[in-house]
């Protein structure tokens, strides 16, 4: 296949561009501590680099910064074994994997072309035998899928909004089965080679931009508990629609930025969902449908069922000690192992590195409770407020 390559940047250049480009995608859990509460030039410092074809966006979406309305926008383009190059120079360094990923160049399908020869010059080429993360763009063709998870160990496709309508508002490019129909069938190929016991691929990751469409909490882990249930996903990583400039084709779309604290929260209450066994309803109720701000999912989850509480921690079940603020995995875990040797009191608590000033208020240890009963102190407590100037504001 012939490439056809148009330089506007020296190499130096590209990469720079390519950091800037890098934090508008989120490719490891490492980077979620980054997008949630820093500032965006985080994100490019990753554990999981991201290197990109093209900025040379032929899609016009009001969010992005690779827009093809944007017009004092620097692009470029890479042939694909110059950002193999750049890639494999990238892991040299020391980076435990790569991402290859990409603006839509042309069209999606001649994109993931390039996509996959940068692929296959990493793998065949270079030899090149560690983590490769690879982006699959909207509406590419099934082969092409099939072509890239051959060679990558993680494949995407961001579904970006929280409801297909969206895609017409802020995304007229997307739609619902140019994003869905990828995932589907990366899913599909992922199951079918775990099955056969071929190599494929293993996980598969989207992304979901929180507030696109001033949509509350309680839609968004709806709409992830059920990507995770219908396409296996490994993780729905969550970003800030920040849309602060207006865009050609978007003059009627308002100027909102979300708050980054809120992506903190999102991805609380997606490992609550994913780890803990929560629903996305148990979260994020019809009557509290956003999370709050000074107060974490689980502890607000708890104050709502404070009839629920307290527990003895020296009977209580696993799915229960999870429950509690202040215990997580590791924390049941210590208990369920102390207490075959004995009855724990709190003082055990405190050798098993439990931090009592969250879980006090919902256990008892041997029918003890350390606790109080006013639900203000309480959630003062778990949230970290100087309890004295709360209780001021409703004496």
């Amino acid at each position: 296949m012939n490439y056809s390559v148009k330089k506007v940047a020296s190499l130096d250049e590209k990469v720079v561009l390519m950091r800037n480009d890098a934090k508008h995608e989120i490719a490891a859990d490492r980077e979620q501590r980054a997008a949630g509460c820093c500032s965006a030039d985080v994100v490019s410092t990753s554990s999981v680099p991201k290197v990109f074809m093209s900025n040379d966006c032929s899609f016009n979406c009001a969010y992005c910064g690779c827009r093809s309305s944007h017009e004092e926008k620097a692009r470029y383009r890479t042939a694909p074994r110059e950002l193999a190059e750049i890639a494999y120079a990238q892991v040299n360094k020391g980076s435990p994997g790569v991402f290859i990923t990409s603006a839509v160049l042309k069209n999606p399908d001649y994109t993931e072309e390039l996509i996959v020869e940068t692929l296959r010059i990493l793998r065949r080429d270079m030899r090149y035998t560690g983590y490769l993360h690879a982006k699959i763009m909207p509406g590419t063709d099934p082969l092409l899928i099939k072509q890239a998870g051959l060679y990558a160990n993680r494949l995407s496709v961001n579904i970006e909004v929280a409801k297909s309508e969206g895609y017409e508002l802020i995304a007229k490019n997307k739609n619902k089965e140019n994003i869905l129909g990828p995932m589907g069938e990366i899913s599909s190929l992922i199951s079918a080679a775990k099955g056969e016991r071929r190599s494929f691929a293993t996980s598969q990751t989207t992304q979901l931009m929180a507030g696109s469409l001033g949509e509350d909490d309680r839609t968004i882990l709806r709409l992830s508990g059920a990507l995770y249930k219908k396409y296996k996903l490994s993780r729905v990583y969550y970003t800030a629609f920040n849309y602060q400039h207006k865009a050609k084709g978007y003059d009627n779309v308002p100027l909102r930025q979300t708050p980054p604290w809120r992506m903190n929260r999102l991805y609380q209450a997606d490992r609550l969902m994913q780890l803990y066994g929560f629903s996305p309803d148990e979260i994020a109720t019809e009557q509290a449908n956003y999370l709050e701000q000074h107060c974490d999912p689980k502890a607000a989850w708890a104050l709502r069922n404070l009839h629920l509480f307290p527990v003895e921690v020296n009977t209580a079940d696993p799915e229960a000690l999870l429950r509690v603020p202040g215990i997580g995995i590791t924390g049941a875990e210590r208990i369920l192992t102390a207490r075959r040797g004995g009855r724990l009191t709190f003082d055990s608590l405190r050798g098993l590195g439990i931090s009592l000033k969250r879980c006090r208020h919902f256990i008892t240890c041997g029918g003890k409770f350390q606790g109080s009963m006013n639900e203000t102190v309480i959630k003062c407590s778990v949230s970290g407020a100087y309890i004295g100037e709360q209780l001021a504001l409703v004496m």
